[in-house]
């Protein structure tokens, strides 16, 4: 069985991401956003960055998106 590319495996199991991706319920820009938070947090903590250098960083990694985009997406309070 090929492994699965899970992005939110910290928040669900492989085979529920499998399936709901299978059925169209996985929200591929959320799942981006929520990846971009989660990056942004790691480089502000682990590497010491200051948060416009980490937001840089992001910028390389996601080149399509620009600064003010990116700030926006790791600022977003989420109501739920």
């Amino acid at each position: 069985m090929p492994k699965i590319n899970n992005p939110l495996s910290e928040l669900i199991s492989d085979e529920i991401y499998t399936l709901l991706s299978k059925r169209g319920l996985i929200d591929q820009k959320s799942v981006r956003n929520f990846q971009i938070k989660k990056r942004f947090q790691e480089l502000r903590s682990k590497n010491k960055m200051r948060a416009n250098e980490a937001i840089e960083k992001l910028r390389e990694e996601y080149p399509y998106l620009q600064f003010d985009s990116i700030r926006k997406i790791v600022y977003h309070k989420f109501n739920g």
